[in-house]
């Protein structure tokens, strides 16, 4: 693979289905700066159309026409009376973490330029309450209806003042929910916040709090993360049986089985569970085999299971009816078998135990009245959706934001289909084939979409291009297209003779495309719409705006809508940490336009690559270069200070640099040094401060060689020493080509480095007997047991014997960056300001950059002390046990295990620890790749261990720069390093 493949491949992430810009950026010089988005329609008319009466009715509040649909007038009538005097719920965002919440943006006067943002109250654990909004849709009907019926004219009640409306829904004897949750916000009102301080002027497309509110009045208020308010204990409360009507969650996860009204049931702790400790399973009570039906709800079962586990109640009940859907709630009722007796001294006891029983009649009754979201991904996308509007709305033009307000809006079952077909492939889908079961009416979810603008239909070819066409085409397989090319070919043989006889699929796509291109069938659109039937797509407008939030809110191409899954299952748990801002990734829109463009370059470059198109590759490494060297320093110049270090990766020009850096790559690789030689110079001349600098210099000192200018090449190589950014692996390569180049007579004084780099390094020569000596291929040997091994594992067969009686892990890498990162853990999860921008990271963006150390400098110094006089492996333990499981960068939970880090660190000791500590946070880029292969230890007697570190070499291997660059360091740490070299055994 190309130098810089690998980069782009995450850099571009899951491709997108349309690049607006293609031809554009291909066929004219200049960079194309604006992005043009096609306005949406209006949600509702204003009544001068033609409207159909039966479909459309006016809004008793605002007077404009909506659709006559339920879920359209309800959340309509919402969004109304949300711009009123109604109190306005909060949100917090995802999985109770402790996160940044919805950020509520206040600017306290004009002349102002700090926006402050408020992050909600978090709870005694750490984590954040989500307190949802209510949906009351029923009233807000029920209101309607009264309002239509009142006496007077139709003017006057569509004239009704907002203040009053709100006071007569506030009357209504059903809002219970609605009030119980703004108690709970007041309970939490004392608890920690954390204050943001924003952004500096006022965006320019800035988006309300009132918007913001009305967008939260959409399905996105129906959050999971719902809690009832807890009740206090009360004097007259009673040990008497515990009655509960709730339901069963869970079923897709649970074994499959018919259900019957009144089958009996039983509960059953799962305290092994990932997702939940007080999870409670619902069991079939069989005297054969007991079926898992699925789990109690959440809220429920943190009141049920300490009522199981300290005062061992027994739950059974029976299924009270059976729903619909296969994946819908189950309606179950339990009750207790068995009273608890509590002694007249045991008074705590049965305080604890009436608080518990209250609290969990309290859970049950309000889990009736706020059933849990069927569909998760449903809910997932528009909490996306949500947070990228609430921080990024100025990024989004008003026809991006009233298509968004039109897709939640929505009815669910368009929701969830739009979100099913865009997590696929696509494009092209036949609405035949699309089966999902929590989608209730497709016609009517289409037909949703369609009137929002967010999907394209095939009914007809009087909208499609050519490349539709074969879009199209490649929904049929291949016993379809073989069928419709023999129908073609019986009235019009030229298409069998002038086409080509493949017997691929694309071979039949091609010759069908070539039969429509030459006008030789005139109904050939009819035949391929009744061999496809109806045909459903994302519209470009809707990908171009989904995929921008998408974007805008993990900030990289690696990570998607998948990523809520896997946190919702259990498979991924991401750390705790607060997101400060007070400075905005993308200033502007035209900035945020500026990087799209140039991640459609670079998609351009990927997919060229792919389909070997030599001439579209070096077209894309022009278009980069252009660009390049027109307003990269201005680009720079954008941020001031560390913010530039690791924010400069969210540019234009940083994108540009990616795909110019493959190209030079692709130019050597073809043996084009000249081209190579220049684009090298512009990025050394563009990006002065930059890590990339040293394989930079290198690869053009190497280049030079290649054309025969040697002395400039050593020049290259001696400015490259000069250049703080040039470190690592790249210092050292380039001080060996100063040795070798700087020979007289070109240069007759010797470096000051050279003693340095000339070090010997310790070797060790260990014989096996080779499976395979195919060169290109990995080498394979016969272990001391007979077994086929790798030389690593021989190395450490030999260690472990002959070589030392040496205990150790072949990691490479990896033991060492946990290690690290379990030491540093609570100095990476530090609050610093603007590293921390969405809710899935796994380190702080400036990681990688020198800003790290620098903004944390107290805090690494004295961690770093503590590791120098002894304390690394009590804070190691200390850490494992805190966040073992947690997804962090370089901290492999699975390969290590906590006694063997416990034995490394031990044996390598405080000041050799330290040192390597403080060289990864003062360089993580730079060092967090090349280190030895195995980490050896072994113990005294007075339980004082030594380590060595192996760099293992096969017959034909050699030392990389990096290798060596790190030999060279842990040697000047003290440590005992040696290199492995592995040969064939004599025959």
């Amino acid at each position: 693979m190309l130098k810089g493949r690998e980069s782009l491949i995450r850099l571009v992430g899951r491709r997108r289905r349309f690049l607006r810009r293609r031809h554009s950026l291909l066929t004219s010089s200049a960079p194309q700066h604006q992005i043009g988005c096609k306005e949406c329609k209006d949600e509702v008319s204003t009544g001068n159309g033609n409207v159909d009466e039966e479909e459309w009715v006016d809004c008793p509040v605002c007077g404009k026409k909506i659709r006559g649909e339920d879920r359209v007038v309800n959340s309509h009538l919402d969004k109304c009376l949300a711009r009123g005097s109604k109190r306005k719920l909060s949100q917090c965002t995802l999985f109770q973490l402790n996160f940044c919440t919805r950020p509520k943006v206040t600017v306290s006067s004009i002349e102002s330029n700090v926006t402050r943002i408020d992050v909600g109250p978090s709870t005694d654990d750490g984590n954040i309450c989500d307190l949802a909004s209510v949906t009351f849709s029923k009233n807000i009907c029920d209101l309607a209806s009264e309002m239509n019926s009142s006496d007077g004219p139709e003017n006057d009640i569509q004239d009704e003042s907002k203040s009053s409306v709100c006071n007569r829904v506030n009357r209504m004897e059903n809002l219970d929910g609605l009030l119980k949750l703004d108690d709970e916000r007041k309970l939490l009102s004392d608890a920690k916040t954390m204050q943001i301080f924003g952004l500096e002027g006022s965006p320019q497309h800035q988006i309300t709090d009132d918007r913001i509110d009305n967008i939260a009045d959409s399905p996105l208020s129906l959050s999971e993360k719902r809690m009832p308010k807890c009740v206090e204990p009360s004097e007259d409360d009673d040990n008497s049986e515990i009655l509960l009507d709730t339901f069963v969650v869970g079923r897709r996860f649970g074994n499959d089985g018919e259900l019957t009204v009144g089958a009996m049931i039983m509960l059953s702790r799962d305290p092994e569970n990932v997702k939940d400790q007080n999870a409670i399973k619902v069991l079939t009570k069989d005297t054969d085999h007991n079926k898992e039906l699925g789990y109690i709800p959440r809220e429920l079962a943190q009141y049920l299971s300490p009522l199981i586990d300290k005062f061992h109640l027994r739950f059974e009940g029976h299924i009270t009816s059976i729903p619909q859907h296969p994946h819908a709630v189950v309606p179950i009722q339990i009750y207790s078998s068995g009273i608890v007796s509590f002694g007249e001294k045991d008074s705590s006891s049965l305080q604890v135990f009436n608080s518990l029983r209250r609290n969990a009649l309290s859970a049950a009754e309000f889990s009736q009245t706020h059933s849990p979201i069927p569909a998760k991904y449903q809910h997932n996308l528009l909490l996306l959706l949500k947070e990228v509007l609430n921080i990024n709305g100025h990024l989004f033009t008003e026809g991006e934001k009233t298509l968004l307000e039109a897709f939640l809006s929505l009815s669910d079952d368009s929701q969830r289909l739009f979100a099913r077909l865009y997590a696929r492939k696509g494009p092209w889908f036949r609405m035949a084939s699309i089966s999902y079961a929590e989608i209730c009416d497709y016609e009517e979810a289409v037909k949703g979409l369609s009137e929002a603008e967010c999907v394209t239909l095939f009914e007809s070819m009087d909208k499609l291009q050519n490349n539709d066409l074969k879009e199209v085409l490649n929904v049929l397989n291949v016993g379809e297209l073989r069928d419709l090319i023999s129908s073609l070919n019986k009235t019009h043989k030229k298409i069998a003779q002038n086409s080509d006889r493949g017997t691929r699929k694309q071979d039949y796509i091609a010759r069908v495309l070539a039969a429509y291109q030459g006008g030789l069938c005139p109904n050939l659109t009819s035949m391929i719409l009744g061999k496809t039937g109806r045909c459903i797509r994302i519209s470009a407008s809707a990908e171009s705006v989904f995929w921008r939030a998408e974007r805008l809110f993990f900030l990289n191409g690696e990570q998607d809508l998948s990523e809520f899954l896997l946190v919702d299952l259990g498979i991924v748990k991401y750390p705790a940490y607060n997101c400060i801002f007070t400075d905005q990734i993308f200033p502007d829109r035209s900035d945020l336009l500026s990087y799209e463009e140039a991640i459609e370059v670079a998609q351009i470059m990927d997919e060229s690559l792919d389909e070997n198109n030599n001439e579209l590759v070096s077209r894309c490494v022009e278009i980069s270069a252009s660009n390049v060297s027109s307003f990269v320093e201005e680009d720079r110049s954008s941020h001031s200070g560390s913010m530039a270090a690791f924010l400069s990766c969210f540019s234009a020009s940083w994108v540009y640099s990616k795909v110019i850096l493959l190209g030079v790559s692709f130019l050597e690789h073809e043996q084009r040094f000249k081209e190579a030689i220049n684009l090298l110079k512009l990025l050394l001349d563009k990006f002065k401060c930059d890590r990339r600098r040293g394989y930079w210099n290198l690869r053009l000192s190497v280049d030079l060689e290649h054309v025969g200018c040697l002395d400039e090449s050593l020049e290259v190589a001696e400015k490259g020493l000069l250049d703080p950014w040039v470190r690592a692996g790249s210092r050292v390569a380039l001080q060996r080509r100063v040795l070798r180049l700087g020979k007289p007579p070109r240069r007759w004084k010797t470096p000051s480095f050279s003693s340095s780099v000339k070090r010997k390094i310790v070797e060790v020569h260990v014989q096996g007997r080779p499976l395979n000596c195919k060169t290109g291929v990995k080498n394979v040997f016969y272990g001391e047991d007979g077994d086929r091994c790798g030389v690593e594992e021989l190395a450490l067969q030999y260690y472990a014997g002959e070589g030392g009686s040496w205990q150790g892990v072949h990691t490479e890498s990896g033991i060492w960056l946990t290690i690290f990162g379990l030491l540093m853990w609570d100095v990476v999860f530090a609050d610093v300001p603007n590293v921390f921008r969405t809710k899935f990271q796994t380190a702080p963006l400036d990681l990688e950059t020198d800003s790290f150390y620098e903004v944390r400098r107290d805090l690494i110094e004295a961690l770093l002390d503590k590791i120098e006089h002894g304390m690394a492996e009590e804070l190691l333990i200390m850490s494992w046990e805190s966040h073992v499981g947690t997804a962090c960068r370089g901290v492999n939970w699975d390969k290590h295990s906590l006694s063997e880090l416990r034995a490394a660190v031990t044996c390598i000791g405080g000041l050799c620890l330290a040192s390597i500590c403080r060289n990864l946070a003062q360089d993580y880029r730079s060092w967090s790749s090349g280190m030895p292969d195995l980490l050896l230890w072994r113990f005294r007697d007075d339980y004082r261990g030594e380590a060595k570190l192996v760099e293992v070499k096969g017959p034909r291997d050699r030392l990389s720069e990096q290798q060596r660059a790190w030999l060279l360091f842990l040697m000047d740490c003290g440590f005992s390093v040696e290199v492995c070299k592995v040969s064939h055994a004599p025959i």
